[in-house]
């Protein structure tokens, strides 16, 4: 009889939403249509988006969550444990509990992959503090594989201006995060966007049509469906295609639709198979050696 090996688990550590498709709710169901089990920890609840209005917002105690992270590192599962998402965290001592989280499991796993989409702001500025900005930056991505930003966060946590796909690689080949994928970026064509792919051997650009008011959500979605298709041994290349199709597509249903948030549960199968095609570039010059 054919065995077959479980997947890696992936703990993603963000906020969750009673109403809509962002934070949690909307990277657990993408990884989970890839194959991947999820170990979700919610940082904050809220009855939906702060963008749709004030609401009631709980924040477990900085205590009781440090524990819950400490049982699950110390449990009889923590083998299981292959990787780690974190988005929107909610107090700078949750920053402390989850970069503590990722050592100690990075202890019994070297190869554990950490992705940190540090959910910090929009070009309207930080909507965390700053404490919770600062912890993010000096804890935190220097744990990451790869780093998730949009571009007011990248240019944020570096102290760099990013007005250029050129800057944004300079900046990222500056810091010391092995790899970033920008959201975001600057796209070549007119009235397109797209993400940027970056370390230290390539600079790749996925770019597609301008959606007008995307629902929230992309940040997420985008930082999961990477993540997952990274972990399923695909290049950077086709990880970085895959994942703007799916997201372009869905966006463009969600607008048909008129929905005000993204309808991952009706397009399911996008996340797997996405089938429309985003143009693929390389920004600036290669880079040969190691980081």
């Amino acid at each position: 009889m054919t065995t077959h090996k479980k997947p890696p688990s992936v703990a993603v550590i963000s906020s969750h939403v009673v109403r809509g498709s962002v934070g949690n709710r909307a990277a657990v169901l993408a990884l989970e249509s890839l194959g991947l089990p999820v170990w979700a920890v919610a940082t904050i609840n809220l009855p939906w988006h702060p963008g749709h209005g004030p609401s009631t917002r709980i924040v477990p105690d900085d205590t009781s969550f440090n524990a819950l992270l400490e049982d699950l590192s110390g449990s009889k599962f923590s083998q299981e444990l292959g990787a780690i998402l974190t988005g929107y965290l909610a107090t700078p001592e949750q920053v402390k509990a989850v970069a503590a989280f990722i050592k100690t499991n990075r202890a019994q796993n070297p190869e554990l992959y950490y992705v940190c989409d540090p959910v910090i702001g929009d070009d309207t500025g930080l909507y965390v503090s700053e404490a919770i900005a600062d912890a993010i930056r000096d804890q935190l991505l220097p744990l990451a594989n790869v780093i998730t930003p949009n571009r007011f966060e990248l240019g944020w946590l570096t102290g760099k201006t990013v007005s250029t796909n050129d800057e944004i690689v300079s900046t990222v080949r500056e810091t010391d995060v092995p790899a970033a994928l920008v959201t975001s970026a600057f796209g070549m064509l007119k009235n397109s966007t797209g993400n940027l792919f970056v370390n230290d051997q390539v600079a790749l650009l996925a770019e597609h049509r301008h959606v007008e008011n995307a629902p929230n959500g992309v940040g997420d979605l985008t930082a999961a469906l990477f993540m997952a298709r990274q972990m399923a041994n695909q290049s950077i290349e086709d990880s970085l295609r895959a994942t703007t199709q799916s997201v372009f597509e869905l966006l463009m249903r969600t607008q048909q639709r008129g929905a005000d948030e993204l309808t991952i549960e009706s397009d399911v199968g996008i996340l797997r198979r996405p089938s429309v095609n985003v143009q693929i570039r390389s920004i600036g010059a290669t880079k040969n050696h190691p980081k």
